[in-house]
């Protein structure tokens, strides 16, 4: 039988590069979410012995995540000054070719709130329901779902689509790209 330090390590080495995706997609910044993945699995490791299945280290580690990014997200409100540098986005994006869009897309989920955007994240990057984004967040489901639809409203002004661009009647959204949808 491996050891626990063993377990964790193989634990690390599958789980990590997914933190450290949705680490970026939550702050928007690599070294930060390096920071935001190293302290994850920091803390994980800390809590291994109580840890039984795979499973419910995936859940814990996302829920660290969560936590290490919002307790983060406070931390720089309070130290940060404000100042007139806003980014400006394009009036349209469909021209663009999609590593651009990419860009945008990261760049627009960035002037959202944290929360926003963490809804947005595990909802649509992390493929959760509302139910799990909502358990996730220690939230209501309908607070999960008038933020989002909040979110990805500001998103779509932010990137040039009509406010009202909704999915087609049957539609799922495909992981990792709130704005698109694929018929189901």
């Amino acid at each position: 039988m491996a050891s626990r330090e063993e377990q964790f390590t193989s634990f690390a080495e599958s789980a990590g590069p997914r933190l450290l995706e949705t680490g970026f997609l939550l702050s928007g910044d690599w070294h930060t979410a390096e920071d935001l993945t190293q302290t994850t699995l920091a803390k994980v490791f800390a809590a291994w012995y109580r840890i039984r299945n795979l499973d419910s280290a995936q859940a814990y580690a996302k829920r660290t995540l969560l936590n290490t990014y919002f307790v983060e997200c406070r931390r720089k409100r309070r130290r940060e000054v404000l100042s007139g540098d806003v980014r400006e986005l394009p009036e349209r994006v469909a021209e663009q070719q999609p590593a651009e869009l990419r860009l945008d897309l990261t760049e627009a989920l960035a002037t959202l709130p944290p929360k926003a955007r963490a809804v947005l994240v595990l909802r649509y990057w992390e493929d959760m329901s509302i139910e799990q984004v909502a358990a996730h967040l220690g939230c209501s489901v309908g607070n999960v779902k008038s933020q989002s639809a909040r979110a990805l409203d500001k998103l779509r002004r932010l990137l040039g689509e009509p406010a009202d661009a909704s999915p087609p009647a049957g539609a799922t959204h495909t992981r990792g790209n709130p704005g698109e949808v694929r018929s189901g």
